[in-house]
């Protein structure tokens, strides 16, 4: 669970002095360059990994980062809204089971799954639908692909879905399903997963995996997150853009990358990724977003999205 207080104690002042080390490459700007990518199919949806930030911090004053840093990532996550789907899968980080799980309430109620925030952080609402025949059929293709599923009807959303997606589809029209990470955070098996729900973006579907390439919280606004947050993002943007058989390659030995455990002592935040990039097939990723944050650098990654601004 995120903690206000102890993100507070953690960054303090320092993260705003450290921030200039992690300058933007890419704030969301119209003007940036595209990515030159034309092998896609126009009716297929793309699979993004997002970062999805600290607790409840586009809606509420949460006490720490930069305004601007905040402001950057809320542009970018608020141009996701180009997609129009006709649903939303989404992984987040924020949910772990013994076998993939799927939720199927029809109206899946909001988890408030932090802490120490202002009361209206725990009044945000994001009424967006599920949808059961989705759900339904992730269940499917996965058992073709000999993994083991179950559902969850009374699970809602939690913050990993609507945070993120508050900003991106404000209207909550389209049906959203949850599906759980594999409590084993196995890289394989989370590629494997994704590779099994790659027919999903024939039908409509927008597969969202919501994490953070950096997720230490002791390591936020440190000298010592700051440098690792830089290694290993200069590891983390080629392997995204790599041909597809060597990006699955990398993203299995991850902990092989400088930095790794350095950024991620437990690695819920970094398998959304693997999730997307195993949906992703054969196409090529583009790194739309990347920034400091909290005194870290973050990035975003969508693949087969040939709109996509690239960081430079």
């Amino acid at each position: 669970m995120i903690s206000r207080r102890r993100l507070l104690a953690q960054v303090g002042g320092t993260a705003g002095a450290l921030a200039c080390a992690c300058s933007p490459t890419h704030s969301g700007a119209a003007d940036a360059p595209r990515s030159t990518e034309t092998m896609h199919d126009p009716s297929r949806m793309p699979t993004l990994f997002l970062p999805h930030g600290g607790g409840p911090w586009p809606f509420v004053d949460v006490g720490f980062g930069d305004p601007d840093e905040w402001a950057r990532l809320a542009t970018y996550l608020r141009g996701l809204g180009r997609f129009r789907p006709r649903a939303m899968l989404v992984v987040s980080a924020h949910w772990e089971a013994a076998v993939a799980t799927v939720t199927t309430h029809p109206s899946p109620p909001l988890l408030y799954d932090y802490s120490g925030f202002p009361p209206e952080a725990y009044r945000l609402t994001w009424p967006s639908p599920g949808d059961v025949t989705l759900a339904r059929r992730v269940r499917a293709l996965l058992d073709v692909a000999g993994l083991p599923s179950a559902e969850d009807p009374q699970r809602g959303f939690d913050h990993g879905t609507f945070v993120p997606l508050k900003l991106s589809h404000p209207r909550a029209d389209v049906p959203t399903v949850q599906l759980s990470l594999l409590r084993g955070l196995d890289p394989e098996h989370h590629l494997a997963m994704g590779r099994a729900l790659r027919p999903l973006r024939d039908e409509g579907v927008l597969i969202v995996g919501s994490g953070m390439s950096y997720h230490d919280m002791r390591g936020f606004g440190s000298a010592r997150g700051r440098d690792a947050s830089l290694a290993f993002d200069a590891w983390l943007q080629p392997t995204v853009t790599a041909a597809p058989s060597e990006r699955e390659a990398r993203l299995r030995r991850w902990q092989d990358a400088p930095g790794a455990r350095l950024c991620h002592p437990r690695e819920e935040h970094l398998l959304p990724l693997m999730v997307v990039a195993g949906a992703a097939g054969d196409d090529v990723g583009t790194v739309p977003y990347a920034d400091s944050v909290l005194g870290v650098r973050i990035a975003a990654a969508h693949f087969g999205d040939v709109t996509a601004p690239v960081a430079t």
